[in-house]
């Protein structure tokens, strides 16, 4: 009986092993062809509110929010009434993109930011599109969401 050599064996199980960790799903990147640097008060905003219209549950929200925006968020329990009572908007499916901004200088001395958001999406077999405005603040180097603002010239 011929049996394959020990490196074989181990050359077949490691290359089995390559494949296997190449299959592991990649987190969709933010922003415009998934680039968006981490961090940057744009991405954070972005990332919060896609976890509102996306996540089964507002955890990861609240994890990118300041501590005032936490503790409403968790007043509403759920993803829905957040988006009706907090966001003042519904989608059943919604792309969110950050406006482009003309802002000068670096983001990472600023201490607070603010990030134009343009809702795009469906509801109720309706196309709807609007803009909120998100007051960002840095706490202990993160970029975490502070506010939201409607705006009021849609």
């Amino acid at each position: 009986m011929n049996y394959p050599s020990r490196h074989l064996i181990s050359l077949f199980i490691a290359l089995c092993l390559i494949l296997i960790s190449g299959c592991k799903e990649k987190e969709e990147g933010l922003g415009r062809y998934g680039m968006m640097d981490e961090n940057t008060p744009d991405y954070a905003a972005v990332a919060f509110m896609k976890s509102i219209y996306e996540d089964k549950n507002i955890n990861r929200a609240v994890e990118l929010s300041s501590d005032s925006m936490a503790r409403m968020l968790k007043r509403y329990h759920t993803n829905r009434n957040v988006q009706r009572h907090i966001v003042n908007l519904r989608y059943d499916t919604v792309t969110i993109t950050p406006q482009g901004s003309n802002r000068v200088g670096r983001n990472e001395f600023a201490e607070n930011a603010t990030v134009t958001l343009f809702f795009s999406g469906q509801y109720n077999d309706d196309k709807v599109e609007d803009l909120r405005t998100v007051q960002m603040i840095r706490d202990d180097g993160l970029w975490k969401v502070d506010r939201i603002d409607p705006d009021h010239f849609m």
